[in-house]
């Protein structure tokens, strides 16, 4: 399944994510997901991994225009013309002549670059070395003087999001705004035990399925694009399957009360790099 973006372009739903595989490790986890049918895999400069999945995807013998490939380039490549060089270096890495999209990793607003940056991303855009440009752990405040600033609305705002940490506002905005929401770390994880959670082993049991597919399934079923990661072939292949069954209006509401509150989650006005 794939979700349209606001410049035309497509994203598959489920991706891969691949921190904090390193290279050696990557590119196996890289060639394996492929082979079961992954077509989006998301890295980024901080990761130090981006040689290892440009060598999964050659590994894998997919032609390049059937994958959808997203790397991010962080705080040292902020500022004007910055992130030229950046995107430069992550191409020779990754062994590609254009990423599917590129977001800048962090705001960083202390730092007053993160627009500044962005429109160094449109000129990228402009000349052909990315397809789509969008942003990560973003706020609505950033995204909105983002766009007066440029002119320009993101594709894709990836952030922090699963059901603990549902970013209701966020989502809210980005739909008014027609900018795709992308969750990283959409099973939870860094102490979110949501896997673990009663509520979500019940609902899996009723479904016959596992508690990481039924949280993907949510991810989903709100029009939603989750990078679930994984070095197990099994897990991987599990991750995927998640287009034959669909949750309740029930479950949803179920799944609803798990939300930690509004101010749950990093805050982007103080975390990055």
């Amino acid at each position: 399944m794939e979700l349209t973006l606001n410049d035309g372009h497509t994203i598959p739903q489920i991706g891969l994510g691949t921190w904090p595989l390193d290279d050696t490790e990557v590119a196996s986890v890289v060639e394996t997901a492929v082979s079961l049918g992954y077509r989006h895999i998301d890295t980024a400069a901080k990761y130090g991994n981006e040689s290892g999945v440009g060598e999964g995807i050659r590994r894998s013998g997919l032609d390049r225009s059937a994958l959808f490939v997203t790397t991010k380039l962080d705080g040292e490549f902020q500022g004007d013309g910055r992130a030229i060089a950046g995107l430069e270096g992550s191409l020779e890495r990754l062994g590609l002549e254009y990423v599917d999209l590129l977001l800048i990793h962090w705001p960083l607003p202390a730092r007053e670059e993160y627009v500044s940056t962005f429109r160094t991303f449109i000129g990228l855009q402009e000349r052909g070395l990315v397809r789509s440009v969008g942003v990560s752990n973003f706020t609505p405040a950033h995204l909105a003087r983002v766009i007066a600033e440029t002119g320009v609305t993101p594709g894709v705002n990836q952030i922090q999001l699963n059901p603990f940490i549902p970013r209701l506002v966020a989502q809210a905005e980005h739909k008014r705004l027609g900018i795709v929401t992308e969750s990283w770390s959409p099973l939870g994880g860094d102490g979110a035990d949501v896997l673990g959670s009663p509520l979500i082993e019940k609902i899996a049991a009723a479904h016959g399925r596992t508690t990481g597919q039924v949280v993907l399934r949510w991810h989903v079923q709100q029009g939603l694009v989750a990078i679930p990661k994984s070095r197990d072939a099994g897990r991987l292949a599990s991750n995927l399957a998640v287009f034959d069954f669909e949750l309740s209006d029930d479950d949803l509401a179920a799944i609803a009360s798990l939300s930690q509150g509004p101010d749950a989650g990093v805050d982007s006005d103080r975390s990055g790099h």
